[in-house]
């Protein structure tokens, strides 16, 4: 029995062999009609300067990918894009889903703004705007979508940063609905090549809450009809400097509004992200058993970036010196974090006692002005009743 990628089939080739041939060279091609089933295999060998070529007929042949899609230059071209998506974005879409989509289901759509680097290799999405879209939801194929507001908007957005150009839409799902496509067809009256991304505003898992995709043309090996769908490639979350710096001031009200004081909100902070390294870990232990296991293939990749960073983890054994440092260094920690609550006590208690001495001051101050006043209106008074006394006494003589 011999194979080729994708194709199994039995050679009977001792029926027209010659005696004992030396075969130098083998080329095998494929002949397939229109309709996309493989009709034949022709095995060609050289003998010295013969060319022998053998034909296989079709009961001899089985195909094990007919309907597997074909790959193509565009699929390989896509599978190395990466998409960055800004944290500006993310608020911007969160915002437009409370407010628009508040106590409901529905889903917003809007554009997604920014520029296409390395040769269309990575889009850098930094910026978005919201775009009046409705639908009906016992209907997929019945939406709406402004496209006139897009191009107005679009105008408005050159004049303020020229930079950021049409580089795809969004939506919040939070999954692939069936009118994605025609709506991708849209976007493509302003952008050729749009990138979707699916933004979830309510997941509960911790994680990125992005998926971005490009819609691509699915070819059949079976000659069916192509068909578009949708190819998923990486996305991934990064901010400069500046925008981090801002996006902390914006949150820095909403972070828990269940917690009370800095330490519970610290504290809510670090076991989110405690839960976050428990689900990749168990991510992790899965991905291990199922190798383990044989029922994933081994990934050296994988293996080689975990071995990585199962180095970076510390000798925590007690008489190690790497613990000892460690706990000397947490232990400076927390003398750094005591000596930091006692001065903040302490100032808040000089500033109390300032302002306990500022409002004496005030006081005595108001109540001298008032004695002050009195006083003088006494004098005032007492000299006009003398002047009336002598006023009368010269009347009476």
């Amino acid at each position: 029995m011999s194979s080729l990628p994708g194709i199994q089939f039995y050679s009977k080739l001792d029926r027209n062999s010659i005696d004992r041939p030396r075969f130098l060279l083998f080329d095998v091609a494929e002949e397939a009609e229109r309709s996309g089933l493989v009709t034949s295999i022709f095995l060609t060998s050289i003998l010295g300067k013969w060319r022998v070529t053998h034909r296989i007929p079709a009961q001899y042949i089985k195909t094990n990918t007919a309907r597997m899609p074909a790959t193509t230059q565009e699929t390989i071209s896509l599978s190395s894009t990466n998409v960055i998506i800004h944290p500006l974005v993310l608020l911007s879409v969160t915002d437009h889903a409370s407010r628009s989509a508040s106590g409901s289901r529905k889903r917003v759509v809007g554009v997604l703004l920014g520029q296409e680097l390395n040769n269309g290799k990575t889009i850098n999405v930094a910026n978005s705007f919201a775009v009046p879209f409705e639908e009906d939801e016992r209907d997929a194929k019945t939406w709406f979508l402004d496209h006139d507001y897009i191009t107005g908007m679009m105008e408005m957005f050159k004049k303020v940063n020229a930079r950021e150009k049409m580089v795809g839409w969004y939506h919040t799902g939070p999954r692939l609905r069936s009118s994605d496509l025609e709506i991708n067809e849209l976007m493509k009256r302003f952008i050729p090549r749009p990138v979707m991304v699916i933004v979830n505003p309510r997941q509960r898992d911790v994680g990125i809450p992005t998926d971005a995709y490009f819609a691509v043309e699915e070819i059949k090996d079976d000659g069916t009809a192509t068909q578009k769908t949708f190819m998923h490639v990486p996305s991934t979350i990064e901010a400069e400097e500046a925008e981090e710096i801002g996006v902390e001031h914006l949150l820095r009200d909403i972070r828990d509004t269940t917690a009370v004081g800095t330490l519970s909100t610290r504290v809510s902070s670090q076991l989110s992200s405690l839960r976050g390294l428990q689900s990749r870990l168990l991510e992790i232990r899965d991905y291990l058993e199922a190798v383990v296991e044989g029922k994933l293939p081994v990934n050296h990749q994988i293996i080689y970036d975990l071995q990585d960073i199962f180095n970076l983890l510390p000798d925590l054994d007690k008489n190690s010196e790497a613990a000892k440092s460690f706990a000397v260094d947490n232990n400076d920690r927390l003398l750094v974090v005591y000596l930091s609550s006692l001065i903040r006590a302490v100032i808040a208690l000089h500033g109390l006692i300032n302002n306990r001495r500022e409002n004496e001051k005030v006081e005595e101050e108001a109540s001298n002005t008032l004695t002050n006043g009195t006083s003088a209106g006494s004098k005032e008074a007492a000299e006009d009743a003398k002047k009336d006394e002598a006023k009368d006494e010269k009347k009476k003589d």
